[in-house]
């Protein structure tokens, strides 16, 4: 067994109805003022009413920036932060997908009193330094797992993002309420699950730091997500349905922080940056691709995965080809839950594969990780197959 060090987020709340209980926690985390970071979407249904009026009984002051956009920009970081600042606050929530949550963890740090930083300083891999505001994250999509990662993703210009990743960015108290999720639209639903099935996956395969208890976790993550992704899209007010996928993208999170994800986020984040693609479509889009592209390394691996993920339909086989089954089994998977298959079905021009090409293998970081090298050469065939 190879030497590995596994960290994660300190305390899991895992109960239907918590969010009701937000400003209690905060509380208990000795917050005097609550920053929650959080997006228009969700203002506009009104999930967030279910939390602040416990911020009243408590008589706890909160602030809330709810400008937060899909793949949030350096100037959105930076203004949330301002905002607390301007309100002394002492401690940062997360309410939302991945974007808010990415964005409350910068902001945790950038707001701290003792910050020296500046956010251009803190992208790449143990760049961000020095001491946090205590960070509650409360995820209201199951994908992408941003409650257990020490993880932000930011857009840094007009198509391209870059990474913070440090362990100053972990958060302090993931609190799982499937009721927010209750009323997420089929096709999110759809693209995020897939998300953090692609996490588990990606963990599973990871080159260099894949270890026994990401192994572990990634599995159960694939099968709770796996058993439920369908019942949450075709029956979105099944709360048993909606917590399983909850719990699972949390999974497979934990597994994807510390055995890290490879070429189908590298091969997506240009579709995100280029054409606004919703990153969980973006990684479903290019998934069976990689795969294909990875088999020859990776099938023992995908072979291992293969009979939680198809369940009944798995038959046995060798490797090469109960990989190949896996890999049909989740494209079908795509097309059952109604997301675009194809680069073209998403308005991707086809003259314009190379410059994706060009802009993934900017993504060293996540290459690094991935079973088989992959040269832009490479990176534009797998372009091509998902056109």
């Amino acid at each position: 067994m190879q030497a590995f060090a596994f960290s994660t987020t300190r305390t899991i709340v895992n109960e239907p109805g918590s969010a009701q209980r937000l400003a209690q926690i905060c509380k208990e985390q000795g917050a005097t003022s609550v920053l929650i970071v959080t997006d228009p979407g969700i203002r506009k249904v009104g999930l967030l009413e279910r939390a602040l009026p416990g911020f009243a009984s408590e008589r706890l002051p909160v602030a809330v920036f709810d400008e937060t956009e899909a793949d949030p920009s350096d100037a959105t970081v930076l203004k949330a932060t301002a905002l607390g600042r301007q309100h002394k606050v002492d401690l940062v929530v997360g309410f939302g997908g991945g974007s808010s949550m990415d964005v409350a963890k910068l902001v945790a740090l950038l707001a701290a009193p003792d910050c020296k930083q500046e956010l251009k300083d803190m992208y790449g891999v143990g760049n961000a330094k020095g001491r946090r505001l205590p960070l509650v994250q409360v995820p209201t999509t199951a994908g992408t797992g941003s409650e257990v990662t020490p993880i932000a993703i930011v857009t840094t210009g007009a198509t391209t993002k870059a990474g913070v990743v440090s362990p100053v960015l972990q958060p302090d108290i993931a609190l799982l309420d499937a009721e927010l999720t209750l009323g997420l639209p089929p096709q999110v639903t759809a693209a995020t699950g897939i998300d953090a099935m692609v996490h588990a996956i990606e963990a599973f395969t990871s080159k260099h730091k894949k270890n026994p208890l990401s192994d572990m976790l990634a599995k159960e993550a694939l099968r709770l997500l796996s058993n439920n992704l369908l019942k949450a899209v075709k029956e979105g007010s099944d709360l048993n349905a909606r917590s399983n996928m909850l719990l699972g993208a949390l999974l497979a999170g934990q597994a994807f922080a510390n055995a890290p994800v490879a070429a189908v986020h590298a091969l997506a984040y240009p579709l995100g940056g280029h054409f606004h693609i919703p990153h969980g479509l973006s990684n479903s889009l290019v998934l069976p691709h990689v795969m294909r592209f990875n088999a020859p390394e990776a099938q023992h691996h995908y072979a291992e995965l293969a009979p939680i993920i198809m369940g009944k339909s798995y038959k046995t086989g060798t490797a090469a080809r109960v990989t190949s089954s896996l890999i049909d089994f989740i494209e079908d998977l795509i097309m059952e839950v109604e997301l675009p298959a194809r680069l073209r079905d998403c308005k991707v021009p086809e003259n314009f594969l190379g410059k994706l090409a060009s802009d993934a293998m900017l993504q060293q970081r996540l290459l690094i990780n991935n079973p088989r090298e992959v040269t832009e050469k490479d990176a534009l065939d797998i372009y091509r197959a998902a056109y």
